[in-house]
């Protein structure tokens, strides 16, 4: 089984997803005897750094294997070596796909169980020639090594929750919490999590969380419609999960729901939603605290708002009613980077039914406004768009509308794009060409009965997913590939997320388990998502956690 999978994970990246079980199947044979173990290990070692590649038949160039180091220590037969000499470096550079990091994965691990099992022969004949009984504790050390091995393969999820009700825009319908962030830490073999920690320190209805690119940093904004919101900067324990505050700095706004690091992590731009304000941060290189605002930009251009923080219509309601007061605003509600230059930011402004377009100047931290589009086709209003995201490798983005429960499909034009940064923000000229609208909800379902969360494209860029708060569910959308409709979306399935209200939902690393937030069911739930179909598997897997309102994952980045 492991020499099957180190093949087909190494010439296969749609499988590379099976890695994690094949770390946890080196544990179940290295409790065998090495007799029957170590030819099988020792071969997925050997071809799997060889078909990992090139795997021509011939061996490996020089020029490719410099990032990878396998080597079996001591433990093969040096005198004196214990079972526990038995090493493996696999140092991998960023170059290196995924799928190879996965048979390399396997490879070195069967190096090392091999080389191991290698040394335990030697020590038995040796026990036997002496009349003495080889120690237990020696062979256990092997397991427990490939356990290990499945351990480190793990990663940490951060659950946010509302503490507070009272100074929401919106109603949540769960339980206030009394501790606002949980560390979860979850296994790639079968998705389930642990609670590895929960932060002590009281942080008021964090809802929206980045990790840093390199670091093992965590940035959380606070929402509140009449305080100003906070951006807390963490330091993850990669082995406890813990939290540790590093700083804190004002948002310069209310209800702060959307933070995105630029491409060399030097400035953070955030939204505030209640007052549409977007602001940009620097980045301390040194400890990747957030430091001073270098600039904001107001949709409202400074005039007041019409709705008051301390009266207004409940923002979870989407009647016509509360539809026209939502929408008597700008509302910023999010801020990304295009991510073939990250010098174009897009802000989808839910007030207004439009995508808002700024030219971004890293050196100063500026946003310059650069024009708009509309969220939706035109002569529509009520659409009220929440989110955008670009496709991983195609020239498309997607951005999802809360209150119409739409997802728009929007053609990237790079050369716009170019000409936009060339000739300055003046030209306000348009990058994005929208190409299709669908919707997220059954049609028979009722609209006012619904509005969507969130929105992000699978890192396999085979699908896109929506989250609809009130049917409670989360849309599948496949993307086309054909020569005609490429980046146009179909619907593959919608699924219950077995709870309400899911505001929020994120991927492992593998993309392979998904956890969705149900904030009014005070829980979040774990999901198989198959990579072929589309469709989502409940796992049985769900965990007690009062409104939560985000999921982070979190992959550490430093030494163990």
């Amino acid at each position: 089984a492991i020499l099957a999978q180190a093949v087909l994970c190494a010439r296969d990246p749609l499988l590379c997803n099976l890695a994690p079980r094949s770390a946890s199947l080196i544990a179940m044979p290295a409790r065998r005897p090495a007799s029957r173990t170590a030819p099988v290990l020792a071969a997925a070692g050997a071809l799997g750094a060889l078909v990992a590649f090139g795997g021509s038949g011939s061996e490996p160039s020089a020029a490719a294997v410099p990032p990878v180091s396998l080597r079996a220590g001591a433990a093969a037969g040096t005198p004196g070596a214990g079972a526990g000499a038995a090493a493996v470096d696999v140092g991998l550079s960023d170059a290196v796909p995924p799928y190879r990091t996965a048979a390399l994965t396997l490879a070195a691990a069967g190096a090392a169980v091999a080389a191991a099992s290698g040394g335990r022969r030697k020590r038995r004949d040796g026990a036997r020639r002496s009349g003495s009984r080889c120690s237990p504790a020696l062979d256990s050390q092997v397991p427990a090594r490939a356990v290990e091995a499945v351990d480190r393969a793990q990663q940490l999820f951060v659950v946010s929750c509302y503490t507070r009700f009272d100074n929401l825009a919106h109603g949540p319908r769960g339980k206030e919490a009394k501790k606002s962030l949980y560390t979860f830490r979850m296994s790639p073999v079968d998705g389930q999590m642990v609670l590895e920690a929960i932060t002590a320190e009281p942080v008021m209805n964090p809802a929206f969380s980045r990790v840093h690119p390199t670091r093992d940093l965590l940035y959380t904004c606070t929402e509140s419609v009449a305080e100003p919101g906070m951006i807390d900067t963490w330091a993850v324990d990669r082995e406890s999960g813990a939290l540790t505050k590093l700083g804190s700095i004002s948002a310069g706004g209310t209800s702060t729901c959307y933070l995105t690091l630029d491409k060399a992590a030097r400035n953070m731009l955030v939204v505030n939603y209640w007052d549409a304000t977007v602001g940009v941060f620097g980045v301390d290189p040194a400890s990747g605290v957030l430091t001073e605002a270098r600039s904001f930009y107001d949709s409202n251009e400074g005039r007041p708002m019409r709705a008051r923080h301390d009266k207004h219509v409940n923002h979870s309601e989407n009647d016509a009613s509360a539809q026209l007061e939502r929408q008597a605003d700008p509302h910023a509600h999010a801020v990304i980077l295009d991510k073939y230059l990250g010098r174009i930011a897009y802000v989808p402004d839910l007030g207004m039914d439009i995508i808002r377009q700024f030219v971004y100047d890293p050196s100063v931290g500026k946003l310059e406004p650069a024009g708009s589009v509309k969220s939706g086709p035109e002569g529509r209003r009520a659409l009220g768009p929440r989110y955008i995201e670009f496709h991983p490798v195609l020239p498309y983005a997607y951005g999802v509308n809360e209150l119409s429960s739409e997802v728009s499909v929007f053609e990237f034009d790079l050369q716009a794009a170019q000409d936009l940064l060339a000739n300055g923000a003046r030209s306000k000229r348009s990058t994005l060409r929208l190409i299709q609208t669908v919707k997220t909800i059954p049609e028979a379902w009722p609209g006012d009965s619904n509005t969507c969360g969130r929105i992000t494209v699978h890192s396999g860029g085979d699908f896109v997913l929506v989250s609809n708060r009130g049917h409670d569910s989360i849309a599948v959308f496949r993307v086309e590939r054909g020569p005609t409709n490429t980046g146009h979306l179909s619907q593959a399935v919608i699924h219950h997320t077995r709870g309400a209200t899911p505001r929020h939902f994120q991927f492992d690393k593998s993309g392979e388990w998904l956890v969705s937030a149900n904030q009014d069911s005070d829980k979040v739930c774990v999901f198989k998502f198959d990579l072929s179909t589309g469709l989502l598997e409940w796992t049985g897997h769900d965990y007690a956690v009062p409104s939560p309102n985000f999921v982070c994952s979190v992959t550490p980045h430093g030494p163990a």
